[in-house]
């Protein structure tokens, strides 16, 4: 069945071919500029970022210094560290990259600013012993150059103060700090003219000998022979000077003790001999046993000045006797099995 339009469609084949062409090209143009465009972005991100030098803010105030980066378009990571003085608070101590080095902008440069001193003014160390004070500035400057240093020797004199103890110091505590500084004391040495009273040791094991030397401050040296038929072995069998003596505070006593008889394959006896510096004054000594087994026992614990040391011992073979001053070892002793004969 044929259907009649009432119109006529026009011949395709009829169209002048000729009012393709401007579509044709306007199309080839968008597509030309599309194309272009295209290598232009991908050529700038491959260039990446203007590049910039990096500008020379060490010894610059922080604010003054991020100005510079800022007008670089360079951004800064910062560091806080302390210095040597005060006056370099809120400086810039260093930089990376260097000044002069070429590089993008967006950089990210590492500044190490200074945060002053660790302190800005002298203690009062009057009334502190020594040595604490020693560790205690070990331990404030652990990561710095120290700024506070003690002269060495110390003015040592006879006070009532107990040994060891500050009197004086110079610089005065609340002097500022502006640098490295020196600090004098002066320091008892204790009464010079003190007296001790001689205790008891007769007939004590060697450990509660040890404990009453401990107690009563007493300096004593000690030694050991063969014990006699009436004479209970490792025990303390004569002593001068004689029990209930006044003596002065630096002068020893010494002891005797009857060895412990032979044939203990578990323990070994005997007496570590050593001879340290002396000190100014009596200064904390440990000597302990360590076991094979990784134990550990304290000997003996006293303040001591210096000079001959003895340290009676009975641990089991193969032990370690350590000795130290103010927690610090200076003594290693390793006890060995006796042979047999």
């Amino acid at each position: 069945m044929n259907i009649k339009l009432p119109f006529e469609l026009p011949d395709i084949n009829s169209i002048d071919q000729r009012s393709y062409r401007p579509i044709v090209i306007a199309c080839i143009v968008v597509i030309s500029l599309m194309i272009v465009s295209g290598i232009i972005v991908f050529t700038l991100s491959l260039r990446g970022a203007e590049q910039t030098m990096v500008p020379d803010v060490r010894g610059m105030d922080i604010g003054a210094a991020l100005v510079d980066l800022q007008e670089k378009e360079l951004y800064p990571r910062v560091q806080l560290r302390f210095s040597q003085n005060a006056a370099d608070k809120g400086t810039i101590l260093d930089q990376k990259p260097g000044p002069g080095t070429i590089v993008k902008a967006g950089r990210r440069i590492n500044l190490v600013v200074s945060r002053g001193v660790v302190i800005d003014k002298v203690e009062n160390f009057v009334g502190q012993d020594l040595n604490e004070i020693k560790i205690h500035l070990q331990t404030l400057f652990t990561s710095n150059k120290p700024l506070l240093t003690i002269k060495e020797p110390p003015i040592y004199v006879y006070n009532k103060a107990a040994p060891g103890v500050v009197l004086e110091q110079k610089p005065v505590a609340g002097t500022d700090i502006s640098g490295p500084t020196e600090l004098v004391f002066v320091v008892s040495r204790g009464l010079e003219n003190a007296e001790v009273t001689v205790p008891s040791l007769v007939g004590l094991s060697v450990a509660d000998a040890l404990s009453l030397v401990e107690r009563t401050g007493i300096f004593f040296t000690c030694e050991s022979r063969k014990g006699g038929s009436r004479e209970v072995p490792a025990t303390v069998v004569s002593q001068t000077p004689a029990p209930g003596s006044v003596i002065a505070v630096n002068a020893r006593m010494n002891f005797v003790i009857a060895e412990p008889a032979k044939g203990n394959p578990k323990l070994v006896f005997g007496i570590l001999k050593q001879v340290l510096p002396d000190y100014p004054y009596p200064l904390q000594l440990k000597a302990e046993a360590i076991y094979p087994s990784g134990e550990r026992v304290a000997l003996l614990t006293v303040k001591h000045p210096g000079g001959e040391l003895t340290v009676p011992y009975l641990v089991p073979p193969d032990s370690t006797i350590s000795v130290s001053i103010l927690n610090k070892e200076v003594i290693r002793f390793d006890v060995k099995a006796p042979t047999a004969p």
